[in-house]
């Protein structure tokens, strides 16, 4: 009960926005001629940590979108940052999709194409360099790029892991 009381004031202190990173468009031809069917991606993030993607289909974009930003709030994840950039260098990946993160100075801005950009920006990463290697399909570099958030640790987590204490010198 608790908890739920300290994600309701979170949630209002950073509503979630989203975005829509690409919309599809498929055709299947009937008799009378094409019928199209739409797909979206989303992006939901609250810009502070928290960030979910989604995808929905229907037979309109407007339904489609509104089923994307649904399935992106069940899929919210808390995401680990250091004064707004990636506490190290990581590797994101999905299918034939690979994404390298670089923390950046700050004054950097976010260096990435669209749909990496979305997800980044709406997880909270105002400084970052990154690159795309193999396919740059909007649904798998999103995919990509969430993987590699989920992999980033923070100093904390790793002492507790490893047991030892660690020192951090930062290089700019």
């Amino acid at each position: 009960m608790a908890q739920e009381a300290v994600k309701a004031d979170i949630a209002a202190e950073h509503p979630l926005e989203d975005t829509v990173v690409k919309v599809f468009r498929s055709a299947k031809v009937v008799k009378g001629g094409r019928r199209f069917s739409f797909a979206a991606l989303v992006v939901v993030g609250d810009r502070n940590g928290t960030v979910g993607i989604g995808y929905g289909k229907a037979n309109e974009v407007p339904p489609a979108v509104e089923k994307a930003v649904k399935d992106a709030k069940k899929s919210l994840c808390d995401i680990v940052l250091v004064d707004g950039t990636l506490p190290h260098k990581v590797v994101g990946k999905c299918r034939s999709t690979s994404i390298t993160m670089v923390p950046a100075s700050p004054g950097t801005g976010v260096i990435a194409g669209s749909a990496a950009r979305a997800a980044l920006e709406y997880a909270g990463v105002r400084n970052v360099l990154t690159k795309i290697n193999g396919s740059t399909s909007a649904k798998n570099v999103v995919k990509a790029v969430m993987d590699g958030l989920l992999k980033l640790r923070d100093k904390e987590m790793v002492e507790s892991l490893r047991g030892v204490k660690i020192e951090t010198v930062r290089r700019w």
